[in-house]
């Protein structure tokens, strides 16, 4: 009978190996992946930025924007990461210029909430812009070219041919 007892601790040693640099592999992806709490940061020195990240579902997310110079105004941005669409608002805003202030935050979640609990077939950009009109300001729809770090973060696969987020750092 042939000993192969040389060749089995051979593949032994083969397999405790690969499985050895499989999991270095996957810990230095999962070290180097964005998370979406990576994505607050400000993006005007010292006076504007992102904050609050959320993955919605489905391949949605939303942030809120943040600017305090002088004035200050809070927005938020809604995201489909597959198609880049996205959904901007303003919420809130004192001081900025010749406007009148308006503090609309609360009503403004109250109505992407109510989209974000029924059907994603019924909470389409254009329905929650429409809900949106009389409450919030500057409120626009443009497609992104770039994807955003909250998509990276949360759906890197729906990348499609958008240029990547990288995180500066």
């Amino acid at each position: 009978m042939r000993d192969f007892s040389g060749k089995i601790s051979g593949a032994k040693e083969f397999s405790r190996k690969f499985f050895a640099a499989a999991v270095l592999v996957v810990a230095a992806t999962q070290a180097s992946a964005v998370t979406l709490t990576d994505c607050t940061r400000t993006t005007h020195i010292s006076h504007g930025g992102q904050a609050d990240h959320m993955d919605l579902g489905e391949g949605r997310v939303m942030w809120r924007d943040w600017w305090s110079q002088e004035g200050t105004a809070t927005g938020f941005t809604l995201v489909e990461c597959a198609t880049g669409a996205a959904l901007t608002m303003r919420s809130q805003e004192e001081n900025m210029g010749t406007r009148t202030a308006f503090f609309r935050t609360d009503d403004v979640l109250a109505i992407l909430e109510r989209h974000q609990s029924g059907a994603r077939a019924f909470a389409t950009f254009d329905r929650i812009a429409a809900d949106l009109t009389n409450i919030a300001r500057d409120v626009q729809q443009v497609t992104l070219t770039d994807e955003t770090c909250a998509c990276a973060a949360a759906y890197p696969e729906l990348r499609g041919e958008k240029t990547e987020f990288v995180l500066a750092g």
